[in-house]
């Protein structure tokens, strides 16, 4: 697999690039309208072609470049169901798969920081993408745009918890310079 983290110094959001190395397919996680070109760059470099552009969650403290990387290259949106997004291409449900060359990520519904909220798990490279779920030593608002608290606590502690101690864990935040901790 092909990995890139990347950071937003103005946000503190973190994004991703996963890709298969043989059929060159790749993903964007949590793209930043501000680092489109960062992004694209990088995905030209490297020879690939993006087939989505997945978001954890969407609300207005994180203004995605999903819109732009379907317009410029193609490639689909892909969000929560519960998210409301109007003019996604993809509207997941919890355990819905994205397939990408050999890759896949299953789709956890994380609910709590927002109704759309979701985890991505990559089984096969033993990562987790958190979103806004679950940061590193902490986890996500829940006073505002539907927040829950009791909802995130049960997300937090029975899905993502739940999946193996070793598991890599990728937040979609961190303010102290975190990059990825485990599930351990």
């Amino acid at each position: 697999m092909i990995f890139r983290q990347f950071i937003d110094p103005e946000t503190s959001t973190h994004t991703y690039l996963l890709a298969d190395e043989r059929s060159r397919e790749a993903v964007l996680i949590d793209t930043v309208l501000e680092q489109f070109d960062r992004d694209r760059t990088l995905l030209r470099e490297l020879d690939l072609t993006l087939l989505y552009t997945l978001e954890t969650h969407v609300h207005a403290d994180h203004v995605t470049a999903a819109g732009l990387f379907r317009k410029e290259l193609g490639s689909e949106v892909g969000v929560s169901a519960a998210a409301g997004v109007a003019d996604a291409d993809l509207e997941f449900a919890d355990g819905d798969v994205v397939r990408f060359g050999s890759m896949a990520l299953e789709i956890l519904s994380t609910r709590g920081h927002t109704e759309g909220c979701v985890t991505y798990v990559c089984r096969e490279q033993n990562v987790a993408f958190t979103g806004d779920a679950l940061l590193i030593r902490g986890c996500g608002r829940t006073d505002f745009q539907e927040g829950d608290a009791a909802v995130l606590f049960d997300s937090v502690r029975n899905r993502i918890f739940a999946l193996p101690d070793e598991m890599l864990l990728f937040p979609g935040h961190d303010y102290k310079g975190r990059m990825v901790t485990t599930v351990g």
